[in-house]
């Protein structure tokens, strides 16, 4: 991080196991999954998931109750929410429409 970066800003490398998880986790940010039904939609090892999510955690990004995880009520998270949202409604846009 350099100096002018705030402490609290999300350090997070594109397509990297952490921003991964964070990606899908936003995109469905009204449902909390298992560490399992992570791993399938993500393709991370199932080994993986949960000591991404005890990191992610540890840095207040990520909720769980029980066995479910799922995005952090966080400011920091609300641009990375959206970005995540406009990519995946990008990809599924109808761009020809029904005229």
């Amino acid at each position: 991080m350099s100096e002018d970066t705030p402490s609290n800003a999300l350090d997070l490398q594109k397509g990297t196991q952490p921003y991964r998880i964070l990606q899908f986790l936003a995109r469905n940010d009204d449902q909390a999954f298992t560490q399992t039904e992570i791993h399938e939609a993500t393709e991370i090892k199932r080994g993986s998931v949960g000591a991404v999510l005890s990191r992610l955690e540890d840095r207040g990004l990520v909720r769980h109750r029980g066995r479910y995880w799922a995005i952090a009520e966080d400011d920091r998270l609300a641009s990375f929410a959206a970005q995540a949202g406009a990519s995946s409604a990008s990809t599924t846009d109808d761009y020809y429409g029904d005229e």
